[in-house]
């Protein structure tokens, strides 16, 4: 292995290894490893079939410990089924086993680069940076631990067999620590608070890429939406979305309903950063020493972090509500520069933070509905499915999630907008006593349905793009 580059995986040379190496580093016969593999593949028959089905599979591995949630049984079977007819014989169960061990010895070998034929934690710490992942003492004494059975320190071949000769999937040093960290020690779990496995295992600069890129690519998409939403929730007549279309339409054609925008975009990534640094920052303060926040821990982290990203950006959320609803001077566009200026000298720096109170109230409940329903209706596709969730069934749980988040904090969004948009003074409670006396509780739902509309693709396009960029970016 070579040091100096960090993102690169232990090498494993196809050809340099053969079953004989494997045999000698077990301290097997071939006789003793065929006794040994038949009683695994009994343990699984126990209805003695004479052949494995995903129902014994799955009912195997929960015997094992692994989580059903994981779904390997269905990745087990894919991988041993060579004939695919949808189960697995004794044969093909061997030649699984044939890959599989050799596999595990090239990536052990290639870890072990003391070459004493065990690995120590020095090495294994070694092998996880290389790959980019970045692990505390106390996780890899963890996982060290786990693995080592006869708790010597050190792991053998054996040792290091056993953990993972049912894992179906490459054996790569991200997908060995990942499914460590599934099985033996927290569901990371992803969430759009702060996307899936922001933390020090994972390498944050593409993880800031990832999510940067998907808020971009989805709120450029979802720009004409955004612009009625907020011309619609300023408005406090009775004016529709035809009404305000052809307005937006007659002052500023095309380009119009784009109008604020390149602040949207802009604010994408100094948000990003500021909110996973504060995650980070809260993450140990809420779990304690061991680290381990959970689900409740992760939404009160991811919540607490979101409102102090929004607090640093709000002045430029504020100055694009007011460059989306001030009016065009002879169909110009007004000018940003002034715009600001004229906030600060007219009514001075804490202008820019009118509306935060209520954008903040809003941020851990839409955070709470989003996380929640997102990986419920996960769960569920994987449940019915019996795989794991494809791009349409992530596009229908962003809807889904993405609506009804934003649909219960919808009232808050409401005043929150209107007291940006409103030059004089006004407190929150003014703004929302203004609106209930002079529109009813139907004014808190202006502009819900372009929203809505905003919402579901916006949510959804931002799942797949972020999906996307993880599987390139091989932060999977």
């Amino acid at each position: 292995m070579e040091a100096g580059k960090p993102n690169q995986t232990p090498s494993k040379k196809p050809g340099a290894t053969t079953m004989e190496d494997v045999l000698v580093a077990l301290h097997e016969t071939k006789e003793e490893r065929e006794v040994r593999i038949r009683r695994l593949f009994d343990f699984f028959d126990s209805s003695k079939l004479g052949f494995l089905d995903d129902r014994q599979i799955e009912k195997g591995l929960t015997l094992l410990r692994i989580p059903p949630k994981y779904k390997y049984a269905r990745d087990l079977l894919r991988v041993c089924d060579s004939n695919r007819d949808g189960r697995v014989d004794y044969e093909e169960f061997r030649r699984y086993m044939d890959a599989k061990e050799l596999e595990l010895y090239m990536i052990f070998k290639a870890i072990d680069v003391q070459r004493n034929d065990d690995i120590c934690p020095e090495e294994l710490s070694l092998a996880l940076v290389k790959a980019g992942i970045e692990i505390e003492d106390k996780e890899l004494a963890s996982f060290m631990e786990h693995v080592d059975k006869d708790k010597n320190g050190t792991i053998t071949f054996q040792e290091w067999r056993d953990f993972l000769l049912l894992h179906p999937h490459e054996a790569t040093v991200e997908n060995i620590y990942h499914h460590w960290e599934r099985v033996c020690l927290i569901d990371i779990g992803e969430q759009p608070v702060i996307p899936d496995g922001i933390s020090t295992h994972a390498q944050r600069s593409k993880l800031l890429l990832a999510g940067g890129l998907a808020g971009a690519v989805s709120r450029t998409a979802t720009a004409p939406l955004d612009r009625l939403k907020v011309a619609l929730q300023v408005e406090r007549s009775k004016a529709g979305v035809v009404p305000t279309v052809k307005k937006i339409w007659r002052e500023d054609k095309l380009l119009g309903f784009f109008r604020g925008n390149g602040l949207n975009v802009t604010k994408v990534a100094p948000e990003s950063a500021i909110k996973f640094a504060a995650y980070e920052m809260l993450k140990p303060i809420i779990g304690g020493g061991d680290g381990e926040i959970g689900t409740k821990g992760r939404l009160l982290a991811g919540g607490l972090a979101g409102a102090v990203a929004q607090t640093a950006i709000y002045p430029m959320d504020l100055v694009k509500t007011r460059l989306q609803t001030c009016v065009s001077e002879l169909g110009k566009t007004p000018n940003l520069w002034k715009l600001t200026k004229g906030i600060w000298v007219q009514e001075g720096p804490r202008a820019f933070y009118k509306g935060l109170y209520p954008s903040l109230l809003g941020i851990v409940p839409y955070a709470g509905i989003d996380l929640s329903a997102y990986e419920t209706l996960k769960d569920l596709s994987r449940t019915y499915i019996h795989e794991e969730p494809g791009p349409l069934v992530q596009l229908g749980c962003g809807m889904t999630s993405g609506a009804l988040g934003a649909s219960c904090v919808y009232p808050l969004q409401v005043v929150r907008t209107r007291m940006q948009a409103d030059s004089s003074k006004t407190s929150m409670r003014q703004e929302f006593l203004k609106t209930l006396k002079g529109e009813g509780v139907r004014g808190f739902y202006r502009g819900i349905f372009p929203n809505l509309f905003k919402v579901i693709p916006s949510a959804s396009i931002s799942y797949l793009v972020y999906e996307a960029m993880k599987k390139n970016l091989a932060l999977d």
